[in-house]
C-alpha cells in the first residue's frame, strides 16, 4: 500500500487494520483524507491477502467526528468548482456526496469491515459506520449528530444508519442534535452496537473477531456477507429469490470439501460465550 498522510495502515494474518490518523481533529475526514480512503477501499478490492478490515480512531478521544468543518466552511471548500472531492458546483443539485469516498460499501468493497469505537462518532462518521459489517465499542464511546444544532439537514448519514439502528431511535438522535449523545451501553442495548468492552481490551477484543473471519473461507464470507445486505436492501422476498445464486456462487467445491473434512475429523472451533 501507498504512503498515507492522514491514515494509518497494517495487514496481519489476514486482517487489515485502517486507522483514521488526524487526532488532532478528532479524526474529522478532510480533503486529502477522503482521497486517501477512496483509494484504500479501492486498493483493498484486489488485495486477495486481505480477508477482513478493522475500521477505527487514532487515540481515545474519538473514533471520527464528520466532515473537517474548519477546510469546509472556513476554507470555502464546501463551495469549490476545483477538483475537490466534496462541495456544491454552481447548481444545488450538483453537490458531491463525500460519503461516496470513504465508504466501504460506496466504494465497492466487498469484504467484512468491523468498526472499532473508541470515542466519539458522529455525523459524517456515520457514512462509514453504516456500511460496515458490525460495530464494537469501548465504554466510553458516545454516538450522536450535530447536524441540526448547525444549520444543516441531516439526511445521508442518519440514512446510512438505518441498518443498525431503530427507526425512532434515528430519529431521537437526528433531532436532538448536540444537545444528546448516546452511551455505548444505550448503543448495545438498541442493537447499534454489537459488543461493548473497556477500553483497553478494545483491539484485543476486535482483532479475535477479525482473526476468526479472515480464518473462514473467503468466497463463503464475501456471499453470506452479499445475502444478508440484499435482505436489509431489497426484503425478504425479493433477497430470497436470489439466494439460490448466491448460495451457488459462494459455495466453493474445495472450501466445501475441506469443512467436510474438518467436520469428520471430530475437529471442533474453541468458542466463546458472548
Amino acid at each position: 500500500m501507498s504512503e498515507y498522510q492522514t491514515i494509518l495502515y497494517e495487514e496481519t494474518d489476514g486482517v487489515a487494520w485502517v486507522t483514521l490518523n488526524r487526532p488532532e481533529a478528532h479524526n474529522a475526514f478532510n480533503d486529502q483524507m477522503q482521497r486517501e480512503l477512496r483509494g484504500l477501499w479501492h486498493g483493498l478490492r484486489y488485495n486477495d491477502d486481505v480477508r477482513c478490515i478493522v475500521l477505527t480512531g487514532a487515540g481515545d478521544k474519538a473514533f471520527c467526528t464528520g466532515i473537517d468543518r474548519k477546510e469546509t466552511m472556513d476554507q470555502g471548500v464546501a463551495f469549490t468548482t476545483g477538483d475537490r472531492m466534496t462541495g456544491w458546483l454552481s447548481s444545488p443539485w450538483m453537490f458531491d456526496d463525500p460519503g461516496d469516498n470513504i465508504g466501504p460499501k460506496s466504494c465497492r468493497l466487498w469484504k467484512p469491515v468491523i468498526a472499532a469505537v473508541n470515542g466519539m462518532a458522529c455525523g459524517g462518521a456515520f457514512y462509514m459506520l453504516g456500511e460496515t459489517e458490525f460495530i464494537i465499542a469501548a465504554e466510553h464511546a458516545t454516538f450522536f449528530d450535530p447536524h441540526v444544532t448547525y444549520g444543516m439537514t441531516a439526511a445521508y448519514e442518519p440514512i446510512h444508519m438505518m441498518s443498525k439502528v431503530p427507526f425512532p431511535e434515528i430519529m431521537r438522535m437526528t433531532l436532538l442534535g448536540n444537545s444528546e449523545r448516546l452511551s455505548a451501553q444505550r448503543a448495545y442495548e438498541i442493537g447499534m452496537v454489537s459488543q461493548v468492552v473497556p477500553g483497553d481490551q478494545l483491539r484485543e477484543t476486535v482483532a479475535w473477531v477479525a482473526q476468526r473471519i479472515a480464518d473462514a473461507p473467503p468466497v463463503a464470507v464475501v456471499g453470506s456477507m452479499r445475502a444478508l445486505w440484499a435482505a436489509l436492501e431489497m426484503g425478504r422476498q425479493q433477497a430470497l429469490s436470489i439466494s439460490d445464486i448466491l448460495t451457488r456462487l459462494g459455495n466453493e467445491p474445495s472450501a466445501l470439501e475441506a469443512g467436510q473434512t474438518k467436520f469428520a475429523s471430530g475437529s471442533r472451533e474453541q468458542w466463546r460465550l458472548r
